[in-house]
């Protein structure tokens, strides 16, 4: 994860050019719409039109202020970070081909800018500014936070929980083999609640362990916050088999998400038992 130095008060997000980690393009307070897609989007959501408030900026960015309106107004790719209250780096996301399409003085104080830029990101999805919010304020601390999201905000929950992870369990080490841990089946109604349990199983409120198949198996070699071999104890299982019978082919045959699920888990070495 790519650190951009340290920011100070008011400063979330900055900005890093992806050439070279001494181009530093600068702070901002805000990053207004990178979790917003554009409406004329071409590429799969990805395209952004983002104000950057409470900029100083420097390095490539900066270069490219003088050339607003033509093509030298593009400064390139970066990574844009996001910094909790004390300036350490909770988390970045790719951003390519960032455009300065406007500049102007900035209210928030004298000296520097509000600029307007057009990128493309993939991975800031909508929905995961307030899960952010709450990794950034130390609010993201109870289990079950994420039972009451829409699906399209689950899958915003465990993007925020995939990217924040090194942050949040930084220095901690998987927890050792051997242990329990118990899965809440309660509230697992399709594939992305499942791994929002499995993770708050696992990691605690606001975990991660894996947001796909592959990602799940992934997390099974280990890495991941659990050492197999490893029980778990899945509660209301029942009720998560009848929601998980999306039926997928799986070599020569069918199986359903739920059974996949049992079949990964058990082949790293997870003893599950269903109650």
């Amino acid at each position: 994860m790519r650190t951009s130095g340290q920011g100070g008060a008011g400063k979330k997000y900055a900005l890093t050019s992806d050439e070279a980690d001494s181009d530093f393009w600068g702070f901002a307070h805000e990053a207004e719409g990178i979790f917003t897609p554009r409406p004329d989007e071409r590429e799969e959501g990805g395209a952004r039109r983002v104000r950057l408030e409470g900029c100083l900026p420097q390095g490539g960015l900066l270069k490219s202020l003088d050339h607003v309106g033509g093509r030298r107004a593009r400064a390139g790719n970066a990574w844009l970070t996001l910094l909790d209250g004390d300036g350490v780096t909770m988390g970045s996301y790719f951003v390519g081909e960032v455009t300065v399409v406007d500049v102007e003085p900035s209210p928030d104080a004298a000296g520097l800018v509000d600029l307007t830029v057009t990128l493309w990101c993939a991975d800031a999805l909508p929905g995961s500014e307030r899960v952010w919010d709450l990794v950034r304020t130390g609010h993201l601390n109870r289990t079950g936070m994420w039972h009451d999201l829409a699906p399209a905000d689950r899958h915003a929950w465990l993007s925020v929980a995939l990217w924040s992870r090194g942050y949040r369990h930084r220095e901690r080490p998987d927890a050792p083999a051997g242990q329990m841990f118990t899965l809440d089946g309660r509230h697992i109604v399709d594939e992305d609640s499942f791994y929002c349990a499995i993770g708050e199983a696992v990691n605690g409120p606001g975990g991660y362990f894996g947001w796909n198949l592959d990602a799940l198996d992934d997390c099974l070699r280990g890495g991941w916050g659990a050492t197999t071999p490893f029980t778990l104890r899945w509660n209301s299982s029942a009720d998560a088999r009848a929601r998980l019978a999306e039926r997928l082919p799986v070599s020569n045959r069918e199986t359903t998400v739920f059974d996949l699920i049992l079949e990964i888990l058990e082949e790293r070495g997870v003893s599950v038992i269903l109650h």
